[in-house]
């Protein structure tokens, strides 16, 4: 009933936009978004990073439009995807924590998508569990099909499309996930060109660590102009929107399952030849995930449901320079350890809430396992780290963290117990109240217990289970957008 209630609204809809039900002439465009693995925001070139070679994407930046100031939901694989295509706080999606499965009853974009006439395409990493399968009329995501870094059938999806239909795409591939695989750009980058930032070791292991991540973000590159090309070659180039972004940050300690910069900032790269009349635009608009599931529909001409708590920035794509939000919010759930925090972040200011403070947050699993923490590791025994550094091993954590973002690029000076003469720390907590109380975020007193050792990466000797995941008896249908 639901999915025929869904239909006749569409449906509707399109008649009163005045887009034929038979798709004749079908001139809305094309939408191919391209989603990263694990690749940070800084870790492209035209991010700032002298060193990665990213051509295709500072190219499509120079041709299209570029946004500074695009954060996640959470820094966490499945979360962040399930709350992108959902357009939902990962709590408000029943599958806030790493592994867990969005339920049948969330809407997805893709499944409106689909219903309005759109073919719609998946290839390369899935990660969502079965439900939002349904949404998509392919889908690729096998080994042998998506290749070592999820990008073989991209272009193959292209070529079979229906030629009759506009088109939705989500193209993920598993670069720059660990551990570094077969790849025909390893020693694109050499480990004495590599600089370190400060959090880490400024050792030759790290160096070679980084520069095979690098090599592998050159991989996701090449595959992003090999889908231009064959946009090119079938002549639907100039009315696709291509979106380049990642799912979270780096794989590497104080990255990956943070809340600041490293762990939450996504590069957003929109390429839209009919639709961006500035080449080379960058926009300081602030935006979040989840606002690009309402973006999406109304780009189809569809209204967005209430069940999204994202907003559409179809306008920003017209006007850059247009304000967008005054907030961005996300959060931090169990991701192969016991964890919950939550953070509020304006353009010049960061606020996060730590509810398991006794615990530290070197990283996932696999950066623990990683050449890069091993030299944290042995600096930490020879008692050199530095304070970034040390922040990695910190047990217990603060409480509240606060960063004046704009002179504090790394997020290093917690300022939460300085005293803060603004009054910015007060107004930021009040927000991130008001927030979790109009979300329906709630602390469970079970969560889900750590799984891996945290010195070592490996998975301890234990019976699995999963506690309560965040997120009130009314999470699930909430309409709640928190405060803007």
């Amino acid at each position: 009933m639901k999915r025929r209630w869904r239909f006749w609204f569409v449906l509707s809809v399109l008649l009163l936009t005045g887009i034929s039900p038979g798709w004749a002439q079908d001139t809305r465009p094309n939408i191919v978004m391209i989603i990263a693995d694990d690749i940070g925001y800084e870790d492209i070139g035209v991010y700032g990073n002298t060193q990665v070679k990213t051509p295709i994407i500072d190219r499509f930046a120079a041709e299209g439009l570029r946004f500074t100031n695009f954060y996640l939901t959470t820094s966490s694989c499945s979360p962040s995807r399930c709350s992108m295509i959902s357009g939902r706080y990962p709590h408000n999606t029943g599958a806030a924590e790493l592994h867990t499965t969005l339920p049948e009853s969330i809407t997805i974009f893709p499944e409106l998508l689909k219903e309005a006439g759109y073919f719609t395409g998946q290839a390369g990493k899935w990660h969502m569990g079965p439900a939002p399968r349904r949404g998509f009329d392919v889908i690729y995501d096998k080994g042998p099909t998506m290749g070592d870094g999820g990008e073989d059938s991209w272009v193959p999806l292209l070529e079979e499309r229906p030629k009759d239909k506009p088109f939705f795409l989500w193209l993920a591939s598993l670069d720059a996930h660990r551990p570094w695989g077969t790849n025909s750009f390893s020693g694109t980058h050499t480990p004495e060109s590599v600089q370190v930032p400060p959090f880490l070791a400024d050792e030759m292991p790290t160096k070679t660590d980084l520069a095979r991540y690098y090599d592998e973000i050159s991989r996701f590159d090449f595959f992003i102009g090999e889908v231009e090309a064959e946009l090119d070659r079938q002549g639907v180039l100039e009315n696709t929107i291509i979106l380049v972004l990642s799912d979270n940050g780096r794989p590497f300690p104080r990255s990956k399952t943070r809340l600041i910069d490293s762990g939450i900032k996504s590069p957003l790269i929109v390429k839209w030849p009919e639709g961006i009349s500035k080449a080379g635009s960058i926009s300081e608009s602030m935006l979040s995930s989840i606002d690009l599931a309402p973006t999406f529909l109304e780009l189809a001409g569809l209204i967005p449901p209430d069940s999204f708590q994202g907003k559409s920035f179809r306008a920003v794509l017209e006007n850059p320079g247009l304000p967008f939000r005054k907030f961005v919010f996300a959060e931090h759930n169990w991701h192969d350890h016991e964890a919950h925090a939550r953070m509020v972040r304006t353009k010049n200011y960061l606020y996060i809430k730590n509810n398991r403070p006794g615990f530290s947050n070197p990283g996932p699993a696999d950066s623990n396992a990683s050449e890069a923490f091993a030299d944290l590791k042995r600096v930490r025994d020879e008692g050199s780290l530095n304070p970034a550094q040390a922040d990695v091993f910190a047990a217990p954590r603060p409480a509240e963290e606060f960063y004046l973002v704009e002179e504090d690029e790394y997020q290093i000076l917690n300022r939460a117990t300085l005293g803060d003469g603004t009054g910015m720390l007060d107004y930021l907590r009040a927000i991130l109240e008001k927030w979790s109380e109009e979300t329906d975020d709630t602390v469970p007193s079970d969560l889900t217990e750590d799984w891996y050792d945290k010195e070592t990466g490996k998975a301890l000797d234990i019976e699995r289970t999963r506690g309560q995941m965040p997120g009130g008896p009314d999470a699930l249908t909430t309409t709640n957008k928190g405060p803007f």
